[in-house]
């Protein structure tokens, strides 16, 4: 396998646990969080600043980066790791979430998918080969097969086609990648809300030997009592031994109850979408800097915070930055978010190593603001 697991340790009272994944680029603990570069960057962040947060894997986008600037001038650039100048790990989604949120410009059948271009109504048309085709091209450690993400709600019959697709394109997928050697796959589970179809689309998709498996098709507008559910009965379906994604999920709240559920990976644009629009994530829950409060509050953000942001700057001047829609306030909360984050998930691993996860969690989630309910899950 190109992308290797080593399972380090178990929660004894949770599915939580502690793992090391090898790609081609580098090695990296997991219960991990993959800040997304959707168009090769994270947006208004350099690799540099990546680097100081201590990111170890970033996320692209496939279907934006073929169509800007194309797959063919990527790998002209010698993939995207040259092209971005990034040198650690990189995992690309397929588009299959495009198939999702493009609703209204897209037409399913079982070659692929027919979109309208998001910008330009230009006609485009992605399979499966052609998903796994421009991901070679990117040349990302781990690629992501094209699948279908259903809405919430949907009819059980809708759920049910389409997780008999995601399978079938699946299949494709893996036959479809040529670089076997360098570059991993990993299948994807769907199938809803619905218990039965999640486990018939695990079992068929772990005959496959993927290099590891999500599970998508959750963060869509379900509420986090479905999302819980669904993860509790999924993860234990998929191998101990290879990583577990759980796509498009950033919040705090269900970052933790997703690594009690068994989960190694996250992703969210959550973190640098807050930040373009005033809002940190902090040790004590969110701040909206554009508030008032804020106008004469020469603190750090986050006084428990050792960001580039938190060691030199105030709020007072964040609140100033974003009234004036100046770029470095986007900036600067942006480097703030994805260094708390990463350093969450730093402090989780801490807990799952020294067995007390659950507590962790508990005081996480008190100190927050959380409280169980659905704020900032």
């Amino acid at each position: 396998m190109v992308i290797k697991y080593q399972l380090l340790k178990k929660d004894p009272r949770s599915m939580a646990r502690l793992g090391v994944i090898t790609t081609p680029h580098s090695t990296f603990e997991t219960p991990i969080f993959m800040p997304v570069g959707t168009q090769a960057t994270v947006k208004t962040m350099s690799v540099e600043e990546l680097e100081a947060c201590n990111a170890k894997i970033i996320l692209g986008n496939t279907y934006h980066l073929w169509c800007q600037p194309g797959n063919e001038i990527m790998a002209e650039a010698g993939g995207l790791h040259k092209f971005m100048r990034w040198n650690k790990s990189i995992l690309t989604d397929s588009g299959g979430f495009q198939v999702f949120s493009l609703a209204k410009l897209r037409d399913i059948k079982e070659e692929g998918v027919t979109f309208k271009h998001h910008k330009s109504g230009k006609k485009l048309f992605l399979s499966p080969e052609l998903a796994i085709k421009i991901q070679n091209d990117l040349g990302s450690d781990i690629m992501m097969c094209l699948d279908e993400c259903p809405p919430y709600p949907a009819t059980e019959e809708y759920l049910e086609n389409s997780m008999h697709r995601t399978i079938r394109w699946a299949k494709r997928c893996y036959e479809a990648n040529v670089n076997k050697e360098t570059q991993g796959l990993f299948g994807i589970v769907q199938g809803g809300n619905i218990r039965r179809l999640r486990e018939y689309c695990a079992q068929e998709l772990t005959k496959i030997p993927f290099d590891g498996y999500a599970v998508g098709g959750l963060s869509v507008g379900e509420p986090k009592e479905i999302q819980n559910e669904v993860l509790s009965y999924t993860t234990p379906l998929l191998p101990e031994d290879k990583p577990r994604y759980l796509m498009g999920v950033g919040s705090p709240g269900a970052i933790l109850d997703g690594v009690e559920r068994g989960i190694d990976m996250f992703d969210c644009v959550l973190p640098t979408r807050i930040a373009r629009h005033g809002t940190a994530m902090t040790s004590v829950g969110r701040k909206l800097l554009k508030n008032k409060e804020f106008e004469r509050d020469f603190t750090p953000l986050d006084h428990e915070c050792d960001c580039y942001c938190c060691k030199n700057y105030t709020r007072a001047y964040l609140h100033h930055l974003i009234k004036a829609e100046e770029i470095l306030g986007q900036r600067l909360i942006s480097i703030h978010n994805i260094h708390f984050l990463l350093k969450l998930m730093e402090n989780i691993r801490k807990a799952i190593r020294e067995d007390r996860f659950l507590e962790f969690k508990k005081e996480f989630y008190e100190k927050y603001g959380l409280n169980n309910s659905d704020k900032d899950f």
